[in-house]
């Protein structure tokens, strides 16, 4: 079911989304494969979001596809040029965030099920080139029952100053 908070902050973004109710799923893959077994969804359709924390200090949020893995360092190098852009020092390490980092900061979301709102988490946003040439998209939204289908266009106009860029690579 998705939070009053959030559907408020679609609604004054002005985002057009159909919630779609599913069995209960921990991950993207998981929910990918029960959406594909009962309509047109494909995996490249369902999004995966992933935080990530630069040098243990400073974080963003991205969507890749559910069929592929983050290549975190194409992600620390895109955010690097930036920094390079505004004279500031490069980050030297990329992982994912903690468990308890998660609970601390992200509200409004179970544990794994984070949307991919950067404005809603006040934190910058990246998306991956794949998700962005879907039609339309499915992502998380807070629970393991509920996800959001809207437009990559709708997702990106939401997150302002989206970095756009290849950030996933095929799963190993």
């Amino acid at each position: 079911m998705l939070s009053k908070t959030l559907i408020n902050f679609l609604e004054k973004n002005k985002i057009k989304y159909e919630a779609i109710n599913h069995r209960t799923v921990y991950t993207a893959w998981d929910k990918a494969t029960t959406l594909t077994a009962h309509s047109k969804i494909t995996p490249a359709m369902v999004g995966k979001t992933v935080i990530v924390s630069f040098d243990g200090k400073d974080h963003a949020i991205g969507l890749i596809p559910a069929n592929k893995n983050l290549d975190k360092q194409k992600v620390l190098a895109t955010f690097n040029k930036l920094r390079q852009k505004t004279k500031q020092t490069a980050y030297k390490k990329i992982d994912f965030i903690t468990e308890k980092w998660m609970k601390a900061n992200i509200k409004n979301a179970k544990i794994g099920a984070t949307p991919p709102f950067g404005a809603f988490y006040n934190l910058p946003f990246f998306i991956d080139n794949a998700m962005i040439k879907q039609v339309k998209i499915i992502v998380n939204a807070g629970d393991y029952e509920t996800s959001l289908k809207l437009s990559p266009t709708n997702l990106i106009k939401l997150n302002k100053n989206a970095l756009k860029g290849s950030f996933s690579q095929a799963k190993t």
